[in-house]
């Protein structure tokens, strides 16, 4: 549902509040509205009597004359379903402590809010419940907080990191972004030791040294993309090729994206996969609800047919 001028008119407020100076394109794309609509919400406020700095330049800039204050917090119903169920999201993240902190930003939030507000929010609290499926959890929360300060700021880090099988190394890392997938953090950028782009597990990471050198990280990248993307294209011991009579969207809301690499033709969706055990893949082929046709290797089609001899045993 599209937000309403005021609330928008509000949000542009807190941001700039929260922010010394924001472009007008950051504010466009905040709110999700065009540039024109911001230079009119920024000639409403001032009309409110909002005192605002406007900086000329290709985007513009605007921003609270120093010392403004806001009144004390308001949240609208909307803000305030978005924050609980943030909160109660954040307990399965993984992150070392984490239930006092929520429980205390939680009590500032219900502090603030109205009566009604406060009864909405501890609602939620206590009737909804979320799998967040979080498999391991963070020995504390600094790695997590260096590595997201130093993306951000594109500066590199020495990484200490112990393996799966206990070996320690030290490498100096570009990290470009972090992620949550399927329960793990994951930190993904480049790698001096292996000079190539790789993704840690934060939770083997046992120390991050910032380091007096920066680096440029690439334009758009998505951590959580690549992360995707390289659990896909694992080495494995065998590779196959199956054409989905599906489009592109329904196999992938089908399968899991880092089964493998999906991709569009004429006749549905290729899918090329990389694993090492062909019985478990005829296992999930056959709990598709579209048909599809095995192009490589005939072993895949030897393990759908033990499979479905199995399934037919059961049905007797």
């Amino acid at each position: 549902m599209t937000a309403a001028p005021a609330t928008r008119l509000l949000a542009l407020l807190e941001l700039l509040q929260t922010r010394r100076q924001c472009s007008g394109a950051e504010l466009a794309s905040a709110l999700e509205i065009d540039r024109r609509t911001v230079r009119r919400y920024i000639a409403q406020l001032e009309a409110l009597g909002v005192p605002l700095i406007a900086s000329r330049g290709r985007d513009g800039g605007y921003g609270l004359v120093p010392g403004f204050k806001l009144p004390p917090m308001m949240f609208s119903n909307d803000e305030a379903l978005a924050l609980s169920l943030g909160l109660l999201m954040a307990r399965g993240l993984g992150l070392a402590e984490s239930a006092p902190a929520i429980a205390s930003a939680q009590a500032k939030l219900e502090r603030v809010m109205p009566a009604a507000l406060r009864a909405q929010a501890r609602a939620i609290d206590e009737t909804v419940k979320v799998d967040a499926n979080t498999r391991t959890t963070l020995r504390d929360n600094r790695a997590l907080s260096l590595l997201s300060t130093a993306a951000r700021a594109q500066q590199r880090v020495r990484l200490h990191y112990r393996s799966a099988i206990g070996e320690d190394s030290t490498r100096d890392f570009d990290p470009y972004g972090l992620a949550l997938r399927s329960g793990r953090w994951y930190v993904s950028g480049h790698c001096h030791l292996r000079q190539g782009l790789r993704s840690f597990r934060l939770d083997r990471i046992t120390g991050v040294d910032l380091l007096p050198a920066s680096f440029l990280r690439p334009t758009g990248f998505d951590a959580l993309a690549h992360l995707t993307e390289s659990l896909a294209n694992m080495p494995r011991s065998q590779r196959a090729e199956v054409l989905l009579c599906a489009s592109l969207d329904d196999a992938k809301c089908c399968l899991f994206p880092e089964l493998g690499t999906f991709e569009p033709t004429p006749e549905g969706t290729r899918l090329s996969v990389q694993v090492d055990d062909l019985a478990w893949l005829a296992r999930e082929l056959s709990r598709l609800p579209f048909a599809f046709r095995v192009i490589a290797p005939e072993g895949l089609r030897e393990a759908l047919a033990r499979h479905a001899r199995r399934l037919g045993e059961f049905a007797r």
